[in-house]
């Protein structure tokens, strides 16, 4: 072999290793570059992060940004966008001192009132029903007509007659009466005209006897009257809507009684004392309450002082508004020997929540408290002056921790709090520095940025790799 041969030979051998490392270099530094976003954050190389962060500047729009509270920690901060506050019903609150009303929760129900809720329609003589003025459910005024009766009681019939009989031995008298005075005296004796005198006073005694006698049967003063003009025997009865006796009730509505239930059927036979019907009075219910025994002293100074105490209507899993302005109208005397219950009772003024009138002119309303409710009363206890009050919503409880997200620009903290109290509404927080007077937390959402902020902390797949924010 030649000598030049023998020198390309060799250089060939010198230059494939040469050339074969470069590439694997090449490689390393393309991988190297592809994967930068996930190996950058781990190094700390100031000679690297210079053009990276310059970068990672112009894309973000929040580098840079101050947050606004020493001790700003990215592990324990989350951002979201508008659209993500939107989703997690983000509300603010302002954190500010207030007073703090300890109240004592008690489980109820709402109630009639024992005696003034129901009123039960009797018939007042025996008789068959000859028609049913009113139905089932409808709303009445008191004096409105409910049934027609025809009357087969022989007490009562046997009472009309005797009252037109005295009524027409009356008027036989009077008229014989006013013919001797028409002769003039000398004529007839005076003895005559005075023994008529004596028998008018005696029939009118007997008419006036006869009247009771059917007013006690159940006839009215009108139909009397009628009786005693007509000169015929009552032969129906209408029974009518009573008239209201208790003036104490607080109506928010129209007073008016509601046909609870029908007792009887057009052409049935009934007795004297039958009910026809049970009126229902819901203008006003009672609320009872169910307390332990330890705590009769707290409802007894609340009942004494006149405290406003509130009521909040329970729907499944859902609450209703909150009735405020109710006061304890009494506590029960005695306490269930089994359950060791003491029962509460509240005033409930009423109000309709549905008036509407049918085809046939009958009137129909509902009620927006009914009996059987669930409810749930708050009784006021003490009174604790300037204290940091949140929203239960606002706090998120994980072991013994206790934590609220402050907001801080585009981004919120997570904050640890102590609580001293909390109730089903509101949280009590320690005045220690961890919250402040107008700081903004989020009194709805913080249990859902408490999530997202332990997602963003477990390292799971985050949706926005790969973009340039």
């Amino acid at each position: 072999m030649s000598a030049p041969q023998k020198q390309t030979q060799k250089s060939r051998r010198w230059w494939g290793p040469y050339l074969l490392g470069i590439g694997c270099l090449l490689v390393i530094a393309i991988a190297a570059f592809a994967t930068k976003s996930q190996w950058m954050p781990l190094v700390n190389v100031p000679g690297m992060a210079g053009t990276d962060s310059l970068q990672e500047d112009a894309a973000d729009p929040h580098a840079g940004h101050d947050h606004g509270q020493a001790g700003h920690s990215e592990a324990a901060s989350i951002e979201l966008s508008d659209r993500g506050l939107k989703n997690i019903g983000f509300k603010p609150f302002v954190v500010e001192p207030t007073p703090y009303e300890r109240v004592l929760t008690l489980p109820a129900i709402v109630v009639e009132r024992p005696g003034g809720s129901q009123i039960h329609i009797t018939a007042p003589l025996t008789g068959i029903v000859t028609q049913i003025l009113a139905a089932n459910g409808e709303a009445i005024e008191p004096g409105q007509p409910l049934f027609e009766l025809r009357l087969t009681q022989e007490d009562i019939v046997n009472a009309q007659r005797d009252y037109l009989t005295t009524n027409a031995n009356l008027e036989i008298v009077n008229r014989e009466i006013k013919r001797l005075e028409s002769l003039g005296e000398g004529v007839i004796a005076g003895k005559r005209i005075l023994e008529q005198e004596y028998e008018r006073q005696k029939l009118e005694v007997a008419l006036r006897a006869n009247e009771q006698a059917m007013l006690l049967h159940g006839l009215s003063d009108e139909q009397v009257a009628a009786i005693r003009q007509t000169g015929q025997l009552f032969r129906n009865l209408t029974v009518y809507a009573p008239e209201h006796t208790d003036t104490e009730e607080a109506c928010r509505g129209p007073h008016l009684f509601t046909i609870q239930r029908l007792g009887v059927a057009r052409g049935e036979q009934i007795e004297v004392g039958r009910e026809l019907a049970v009126l229902a009075d819901h203008c006003e219910l009672h609320v009872e309450g169910i307390a332990f025994e330890d705590d009769a002293a707290e409802i007894r100074e609340a009942a004494r002082e006149r405290k406003e105490v509130s009521a909040r209507l329970l729907r499944g899993d859902s609450q209703g508004s909150l009735v405020r302005g109710l006061t304890i109208r009494y506590v029960a005397d005695q306490i269930d020997p089994t359950s060791r219950a003491l029962k509460v009772y509240l005033s409930l003024p009423n109000e309709v929540a549905l008036d509407r009138t049918e085809g046939d002119s009958k009137r129909f309303l509902e009620w927006r408290y009914k009996p059987g409710q669930r409810m749930e009363i708050r009784v006021p206890v003490e009174t604790w002056q300037d204290q940091l009050v949140l929203p239960v919503t606002a706090v998120v409880d994980e072991g013994a921790e206790v934590y609220a997200y402050r907001q801080n620009g585009d981004h919120f903290d997570q904050v640890p709090v102590h609580v001293i109290y909390r109730d089903q509404e509101s949280v009590v927080i320690a005045n220690d520095g961890a919250l402040y007077a107008q700081d903004v937390v989020a009194g709805d959402g913080a249990f859902q940025m408490h999530l997202a902020l332990k997602n963003k902390a477990g390292g799971g797949i985050d949706p926005h790799a790969g973009h340039n924010h």
